[in-house]
């Protein structure tokens, strides 16, 4: 036992060194012992201290214990060995309460009068511990029944809605302060001066070459009338911005060279340059495009004549 305190208290002198400094020396975010490599060697010396103090204690205890007289050694180790029975009297006392269970030597005091084949059985009371736990479980059992089917409590199911839907809500908030979750999914028109100018800046700089600096269109599509070759809106024209136009004839993706935060002010200042009018716009490209979530009235619907209706009819069937 003495060697089991012995290595204890080293060890906890080792991790007090070692707390201490952590504590007083600032290292930022590097490990202490790269910035110091020093302190190594100091745990080394603290470690031989400790050690050799445990070592000198020891020796010492056992010189004075051979120079006591037989009488003086006798008197001494009945007092060490009182000691060492009274160590854990406490834990010891408790433990035999928990239990109420009968000494081997007083077993006969419970033994009953069945006998099978030589088996005798003995008359021992339940365990303290499990009844105080059974009686908890009603008294526990009493205030759920209360708690949720007298006052209407909420349910697990309830519960579980609540917690779900505060999940999401933070999920929510979360993203809309990390930009960089951004994707054809979840991004969502910018309407922001401040992103609109920056998606501006960034159209001149890379999208202009293509598109020219109005969004009329060059080599590229006339990015300000409502025909689009892959689809309008802000999901399809990221999307666009992301992964690239078709293989082998469109522009190239764009996901490595900007963020998603970026690729979506981008989108968004294309959006706003719809219905503008450039300086020399190029013919309409791909389908019309009419965003299935617009409302009603925001729709352009384009009316044809109805009154000028044009005929075709067949040689022979006009010759008849």
């Amino acid at each position: 036992m003495k060697k089991v305190f012995s290595t204890l208290r080293v060890i906890g002198l080792l991790v007090l060194a070692i707390v201490l400094a952590e504590v007083t020396l600032d290292t930022g975010d590097q490990p202490i012992y790269e910035a110091y490599p020093i302190i190594w060697l100091i745990l080394g010396v603290i470690l031989f201290i400790g050690v050799a103090i445990e070592v000198s204690v020891a020796a010492l205890d056992r010189t004075l214990y051979m120079s006591l007289k037989p009488d003086a050694r006798a008197r001494y180790e009945n007092a060490m060995a009182v000691k060492k029975q009274n160590q854990f009297a406490w834990f010891k006392k408790t433990y035999d309460n928990l239990l109420d269970k009968k000494p081997i030597e007083k077993e006969e005091e419970i033994i009953l009068d069945h006998n099978y084949d030589g088996i005798k059985e003995l008359d021992n009371n339940l365990p303290p511990w499990w009844l105080y736990g059974f009686y908890a479980s009603i008294i526990f059992a009493g205030i759920y029944l209360a708690r949720y089917h007298v006052f209407d409590g909420a349910t697990q199911k309830e519960e579980y809605l609540v917690e779900v839907a505060e999940a999401k809500a933070a999920v929510e908030a979360y993203k809309k302060n990390a930009k960089g979750l951004i994707d054809a999914n979840t991004v969502e028109l910018l309407t922001g001066e401040e992103d609109i100018n920056a998606g501006k800046a960034i159209f001149s700089g890379n999208c202009a070459a293509c598109h020219k600096i109005d969004g009329g269109g060059g080599i590229g599509p006339n990015l300000t009338d409502s025909y689009w070759i892959l689809g309008g809106g802000i999901k399809n024209v990221f999307n666009t911005i992301s992964e690239g136009g078709r293989a082998g004839k469109g522009m190239v993706a764009w996901k490595t060279d900007l963020k998603p935060e970026e690729m979506a002010q981008v989108a968004s200042y294309v959006l706003s340059l719809h219905s503008t009018t450039p300086a020399d716009p190029k013919e309409p490209e791909g389908e019309l495009w009419i965003d299935p979530d617009a409302r009603v009235d925001e729709v352009e619907v384009e009316m044809e004549d109805s009154t000028s209706v044009e005929i075709q009819m067949d040689y022979e069937e006009a010759k008849e």
